[in-house]
């Protein structure tokens, strides 16, 4: 809905711990030299990944850390969306349905805020953590124009962010055994960039979009307009006498 709005939709989440551990899963290696992992391993500094994503165009902004408190995020944050901001075309003089802050209606005395906020040009959607309420964080957000929607609590599949980090973290890490932290940040690294040469737009298919799928198959559809009904409407077939009159 924000991107027919005009406004740019971005997902953000922070995924990881990430082990310095053998990986699971398939790898390539010669015929007959299969890959053998250590049957002993020492757990090293893990990593995680701070993300951005946008699912419309599928670009990725993401970087491997190896702690995300909110002295690490926060700045992370405001660099990467100030960043973003620069290039979203300047608000327009006359604020357009769906720019003001009063028409989403999720804040308190959401009508006064048109009065002192400028108007909205971005939504991030991201997980309902204490640490994402900061007064600060929160009040910098506002004052650029950026709305924030909260995903509910055990609702965080709803966050797209979460379906790419899985991608990348398969494609930089699974089958191998990384023994050191500097360089699984560093397959981090490379994987990010090689999705952003090749970024695959995503499109929202929840639990509601596939019954309203099912829904629609079972629909039946009217010549002569766009109306459908459930039942199937029995042809009716002229008798042979009428065919004779008509003749």
């Amino acid at each position: 809905m924000g991107e027919r709005l005009g406004l740019q939709v971005w997902c953000e989440d922070e995924a990881g711990p990430y082990q310095t551990i053998p990986q699971a899963g398939p790898s390539w290696q010669r015929e007959g030299s299969p890959v053998r992992q250590d049957h002993q391993y020492l757990r090293g500094i893990p990593a995680k990944l701070l993300t951005l994503f946008r699912p419309v165009t599928g670009e990725l902004r993401a970087e491997p850390v190896e702690r995300t408190t909110n002295a690490i995020l926060h700045p992370w944050l405001k660099t990467q969306l100030s960043a973003i901001l620069e290039q979203c075309p300047p608000a327009p003089e006359v604020v357009p349905e769906g720019r003001c802050w009063q028409d989403w209606d999720i804040y308190p005395a959401a009508d006064q805020l048109d009065r002192f906020l400028p108007p909205v040009r971005m939504l991030l959607i991201w997980d309902n953590l204490a640490g994402h309420k900061s007064p600060s964080l929160t009040q910098w957000c506002a004052e650029h124009g950026i709305l924030l929607l909260s995903t509910p609590n055990a609702g965080s599949w709803l966050n797209m962010a979460e379906s790419v980090q899985r991608i990348i973290k398969r494609r930089a890490l699974q089958g191998h055994h990384v023994y050191d932290v500097e360089i699984l940040k560093d397959w981090f690294r490379d994987t990010i960039e090689g999705w952003n040469r090749h970024p695959t737009p995503f499109i929202w298919g929840g639990k509601r979009h596939a019954r309203r799928d099912r829904a629609y198959a079972r629909r039946h559809r009217l010549g002569g307009s766009g109306a459908t009904t459930r039942n199937v409407l029995p042809q009716r077939i002229r008798s042979v006498r009428y065919y004779r009159r008509v003749a």
